[in-house]
């Protein structure tokens, strides 16, 4: 377990901002020995997971199917996709639906209508559950402990100037979002966008998963909560419709 553990630590060191890296780099990011980072990289490498130019360490296309093997056992994804194109449809607007991965939130399907970031976002896109609408509107669903524990481990980072950055802020924040039933966030994540998330519920009232709606702030075709907010809603009810009528 420990060794499969490192293994999947040393996967999850690549990302955006260090697509490459050399031995040195991903013992640092993952607290591993030179050593056995390079043992473990020698055997990502020799599955065909990673790759060497003699120097830097990269992940290859096949990483892919480890994603892919969720997604595709998920009924989430594909149930989601008709409505978000839907509501793009009717919006003029970006749509997603993620799920929570740990202290992050994963895109897992996305109707996208403009680029309105300067970060590509596409499934499998990670962002900080804090700093985003969809994932507050997960956290919101924690109970006590689970919040509490979350606010101990993550570091409110401030991403822009509006990032809510202090714990007793978010944990009323998140308050609010339970009462009302949504979230919304304005310009934390980027400057100039603004997002809309609603929960995704099971069965037994849980919160799974959240939808959303991002849209300009400070483009022409921007528009407001109270436009986004109703249709969003529908589609979240929709969505949940459709996973309870195939017993999800």
């Amino acid at each position: 377990m420990q060794s499969l553990a490192r293994g999947l630590a040393v996967i999850a060191a690549f990302d955006a901002d260090n697509p490459q890296m050399t031995l040195s780099e991903v013992a640092r990011r993952t607290g591993l020995s030179r050593a056995t980072a390079r043992r473990f990289l020698l055997t990502l490498e020799h599955l065909g997971y990673v790759r060497s130019d003699g120097r830097e360490f990269a992940l290859t296309p096949q990483v892919m199917r480890l994603g892919f093997a969720y997604l595709s056992s998920q009924s989430l994804p594909d149930v989601a996709q008709p409505h978000l194109t839907e509501l793009s449809r009717q919006l003029q607007e970006s749509t997603s639906v993620a799920v929570l991965d740990g202290d992050d939130i994963t895109y897992v399907a996305r109707q996208a209508t403009r680029r309105i970031m300067t970060v590509a976002i596409r499934v499998g896109t990670r962002f900080p559950a804090y700093a985003t609408s969809m994932g507050r509107v997960l956290l919101a669903d924690f109970d006590e402990p689970a919040l509490q524990a979350y606010l101990e481990r993550v570091p409110l980072v401030s991403i822009t100037s509006g990032t809510l950055t202090d714990p007793a802020q978010l944990r009323a924040e998140l308050g609010r979002i339970r009462d009302q039933g949504y979230a919304v966030v304005d310009q934390e994540l980027e400057l100039g966008l603004r997002s809309i998330a609603a929960p995704i519920r099971d069965g037994a009232g849980r919160v799974v998963a959240a939808v959303n709606v991002s849209t300009g702030v400070l483009t022409p075709h921007g528009q407001s909560v109270e436009q986004l907010l109703e249709p969003l809603l529908e589609t979240a009810a929709k969505i949940e419709g459709d996973l309870r009528a195939q017993g999800r």
